[in-house]
C-alpha cells in the first residue's frame, strides 16, 4: 500500500467483449471521460490501457488504478475467463494497481444505487443502501458473474466466487430435456454459464431446439433476444426461469436478505420481458420450506451506467480512506 493514493486514478471494467476506463479526478467522485474499447481490437490489457489513455485521458498518467476483471484474480495477475487476456498489473505503467474480480466491483457498488439505477424484478422495494445486510450479486454477460456483499465493522467486504460454473439449475421437465440432448450432443457437464450467459443463450437455443426437433438457423444471443420468431422467445423465457432458479440458489447460499441484484449486459436488453417472465416465480420456488424468508429478499436488476466503475473507484476512496487514517 502506497503512502498515499494521488488522483486522478483510473478505474477499469474488463470483460471479455468490451473494457470499459474512466478517471476519478478527486476521492468519492464518479468516474469521468468514460470510453469502452473492444477487446478483441487490442493484443492485452496493457495495450489498451495505454491506448485509453492516449485517446481519452488527456495525457494523464495516474499513479493509482483499480480493475475489474471478468475471470479469477490472484495477488498481481488475471486471467480472463472468455478472452486470452492474461499477465500481470506489473507490465501497467501505473505505480499502484489494485485488481478486483467484475463481480467483486459490482458487490462494492451496491451501497452506491439506489432509484432510478434500480429496476424491481419482483419482492419488495430494495433496501436503502445504508441498510447492512448481506446482499448478492449476478449476473449474465459474456460469462455468469456471482458475489456477494457483506457487513464488517462499519463498512463491507466483498466475497469474489465463480458460482457461475455450478451445475445448471434444471428442474422443469423441459429443461431437464435440454440439459440431456445438450449432453447427447457432445457437452458432458452443463454449467450454469454454459446456458445462462451471452455465450450460453445460442447454446440454450440449440438444446431447445434439439429438443423441439427443429433445425434453426444459429443466432448470437443480441439475435435471439431481438428475434420473433417462436424458438428465440421460448429460449429467452426458459433463458429466464433457469435463471431465477439460479439467483434463488445463491440467495440462499449467501443468506442475502439484503437482496438480490442482476448485472451483466444480457438482462437490460430484454428488462420488460424479465419482469413478466417466470424468473421471480422460480426465484421463491426455490424454498418452499422457506417461503417466507426467500419471498422476502427483493429481486433488483441494475441500470445504472457503468456500476462496475462506481465500485472500482468506491473501492480506491475506501483505500485512501484508509491510509489517511494511518
Amino acid at each position: 500500500m502506497p503512502a498515499s493514493l494521488t488522483s486522478p486514478w483510473l478505474v477499469g471494467d474488463v470483460g471479455g467483449t468490451n473494457a470499459r476506463f474512466g478517471l476519478v479526478t478527486r476521492p468519492g467522485d464518479s468516474p469521468e471521460s468514460v470510453a469502452v474499447l473492444q477487446v478483441s481490437q487490442h493484443q492485452g490489457l496493457p495495450d489498451a490501457v495505454a491506448a485509453y489513455l492516449d485517446r481519452h485521458g488527456g495525457g494523464v498518467r495516474p499513479e493509482a488504478a483499480c480493475l475489474a476483471v471478468a475471470g479469477p484474480v490472484q495477488d498481481d495477475r488475471y486471467q480472463l475467463t472468455n478472452a486470452d487476456w492474461s499477465g500481470s498489473v506489473s507490465e501497467l505503467d501505473i505505480p499502484y494497481v489494485e485488481l478486483l474480480n467484475d463481480f467483486e466491483a459490482l458487490a462494492v457498488s451496491l451501497p452506491h444505487l439506489a432509484g432510478d439505477d434500480l429496476l424491481s424484478l419482483g419482492g419488495p422495494d430494495p433496501l436503502d443502501g445504508r441498510v447492512r445486510k448481506v446482499r448478492a450479486v449476478l449476473g449474465p454477460g459474456t460469462g455468469l458473474g456471482v458475489a456477494g456483499l457483506v457487513p464488517a465493522g462499519s463498512g463491507w467486504i466483498a466475497v469474489p466466487g465463480e458460482g457461475g460454473h455450478v451445475a445448471v439449475p434444471a428442474v422443469s421437465d423441459l429443461e431437464i430435456e435440454i440439459v440431456r440432448a445438450l449432453r447427447a450432443d457432445g457437452l458432458p457437464y452443463v454449467d450454469a454459464e454454459h446456458l445462462l450467459s451471452g455465450t450460453g443463450l445460442p447454446r440454450l437455443h440449440r438444446g431447445l431446439a434439439l429438443v423441439r426437433d427443429a433445425a434453426p438457423e444459429p443466432m448470437t444471443a443480441s439475435e435471439i433476444v431481438a428475434s420473433d420468431d417462436p424458438l428465440a422467445v421460448e429460449t429467452v423465457e426458459v433463458f429466464l426461469a433457469l435463471l431465477g432458479g439460479f439467483a434463488g440458489n445463491v440467495a440462499l447460499t449467501l443468506g442475502a436478505r439484503g437482496g438480490v441484484y442482476l448485472g451483466g449486459g444480457v438482462l437490460p436488453r430484454i428488462s420488460g420481458r424479465a419482469r413478466e417472465s417466470a424468473f421471480r416465480a422460480r426465484f421463491e420456488m426455490t424454498a418452499p420450506a422457506l417461503s417466507g424468508y426467500i419471498a422476502g429478499i427483493a429481486t433488483s436488476l441494475i441500470v445504472a451506467e457503468q456500476p462496475a466503475l462506481t465500485g472500482a473507484a468506491a473501492w480506491l476512496t475506501q483505500r485512501a480512506s484508509n491510509v489517511d487514517q494511518v
